[in-house]
C-alpha cells in the first residue's frame, strides 16, 4: 500500500478566488441598489447602449437650458426691481410738479428744485443697476454704465447751459423776465427735446445699445431679455426733471413758469407711461421663460422614465441577489478558517 501528500492549497486557492468574485458582485450589487441603474450599463445594454447615450445628453441640454433660464428669470427680476423704482422716482416728479404749480416764492422753488434733483439721482441710480457684473439697462453693452449722473460739471448740464444761453443770445435777450410764454415753449421744443431725443442723448447721457440682450429659453423660442436706457421712457423722465430743476427757479415770469410746469408735466407723463411699457414687456418675457421651464420639466420627466426603463434595475431582485452573496461570502470565510486549521500538526 502506497500513500501520497494531500494538500489543502488547491482548496484554499478556489475559496479564495471565489471570495474575490462574491466581493465584486457584491460591490456591483450594493452600487446598482443604490444608484438605481446597472454597474456597467454598456455590458448591460450592449447595442442599446447609444440610445441611453442619446437620452443622457437630451437630459444634459435639457438641464443647461434650464440653468441659463434660471440666469435670465433673475435678470428679469432684478431689471422689474429696478424699473419699478424709477417709476416711483418719476411719480415723485409728477407729484411735486402738481403740489408747486402756482407757487413762486424762491423758497418754494428751491425745495421743489431739491426734490426734483433727488428723484433724478435716484432715477439715475437704479437705471445703473447691474447683476452678475453686467449692467442690466446698456442693452448688448453690458460693460458700460448705462446713464451718466447729472452733475454741477456733467456734459448734460454743460450743454444745457450752453443752449440757454445760445437761445438768449440768438433772440436778444438780457434778462429772464424778458422771455415770452411762445419763446420759452420754443425753446423747449426746439432746443431742448431734440437734446434727449437725438443725437445729444448719447453724447451726453447714455452709453447704452438700442439692441437689446437676447436669450434662447426653449429649443424653438428666444426672447429679449432686458431693456435699455435709450428707450422713451428713460429720455422723457430725465427731460422732464432737466427742465424743472434749470428753468423753473429762473428769475422768469409766473406765465412763462407756468408754461414750463405745463411742458414738464407731459414729458414726465410720457416717461412714466414708458417705463410702464418697459416693465409690460419685460412681465411678458417672465412669462414666457416660466412656461418654457414648465414645458422643459415635462420633457426632462419624460426623458428621464425613458433612461429609467432602459438603465432601471429591479430593486427586489437585487436586494435579493445581494442577501444571496452576503450568505455565500459568510458560508466561504467560514469554509475557508476550517480549511486553514486542516494541518497534520494539529493531530500530533
Amino acid at each position: 500500500m502506497k500513500t501520497s501528500y494531500v494538500s489543502n492549497l488547491a482548496i484554499q486557492t478556489a475559496m479564495r478566488m471565489t471570495i474575490q468574485q462574491n466581493q465584486m458582485d457584491l460591490l456591483k450589487a450594493t452600487q446598482e441598489q443604490t444608484t438605481g441603474r446597472h454597474y456597467d450599463v454598456g455590458l448591460t445594454l450592449g447595442a442599446t447602449a447609444s440610445r441611453s447615450l442619446n437620452l443622457q445628453r437630451e437630459i444634459d441640454r435639457l438641464n443647461s437650458m434650464k440653468s441659463t433660464n434660471s440666469v435670465v428669470t433673475q435678470r428679469l427680476s432684478g431689471s422689474q426691481g429696478a424699473l419699478e423704482t424709477m417709476a416711483k422716482a418719476a411719480e415723485k416728479v409728477r407729484d411735486t410738479l402738481v403740489t408747486y404749480k402756482g407757487n413762486d416764492a424762491a423758497s418754494q422753488l428751491k425745495i421743489q428744485k431739491t426734490e426734483i434733483l433727488g428723484a433724478l439721482q435716484t432715477f439715475t441710480a437704479a437705471a445703473n443697476t447691474s447683476f452678475n457684473g453686467e449692467f442690466l439697462f446698456s442693452g448688448i453693452n453690458t460693460d458700460a454704465k448705462p446713464l451718466a449722473d447729472y452733475t454741477a460739471t456733467s456734459a448734460a448740464k454743460t450743454a444745457f447751459d450752453a443752449a440757454f444761453t445760445a437761445f438768449k443770445t440768438a433772440n436778444s435777450i438780457t434778462s429772464d423776465d424778458q422771455i415770452t410764454v411762445t419763446q420759452m415753449q420754443d425753446f423747449i421744443k426746439n432746443t431742448v427735446e431734440p437734446m434727449f431725443t437725438g443725437t445729444g442723448w448719447d453724447a451726453n447721457w447714455s452709453d447704452a445699445s438700442s439692441q437689446n440682450m437676447t436669450s434662447r429659453i426653449s429649443a424653438s423660442e428666444v426672447i429679449e431679455s432686458s431693456t435699455n436706457a435709450n428707450t422713451n421712457g428713460f429720455r422723457m423722465f430725465a427731460m422732464a426733471s432737466v427742465i424743472t430743476a434749470e428753468l423753473m427757479d429762473k428769475n422768469v415770469t409766473p406765465e412763462v413758469r407756468a408754461a414750463i410746469g405745463v411742458e414738464a408735466l407731459q414729458y414726465v407723463e410720457q416717461g412714466i407711461a414708458g417705463l410702464n411699457a418697459e416693465r409690460s414687456q419685460l412681465g411678458i418675457s417672465e412669462s414666457r421663460v416660466k412656461k418654457a421651464n414648465t414645458s422643459i420639466d415635462a420633457q426632462l420627466k419624460l426623458v428621464n422614465t425613458h433612461v429609467a426603463d432602459l438603465e432601471g434595475i429591479d430593486p427586489i431582485e437585487t436586494s435579493t441577489r445581494i442577501n444571496t452573496l452576503k450568505v455565500q461570502l459568510e458560508t466561504s470565510y467560514t469554509l475557508t478558517s476550517r480549511l486553514q486549521q486542516m494541518s497534520l500538526l494539529n493531530f500530533l
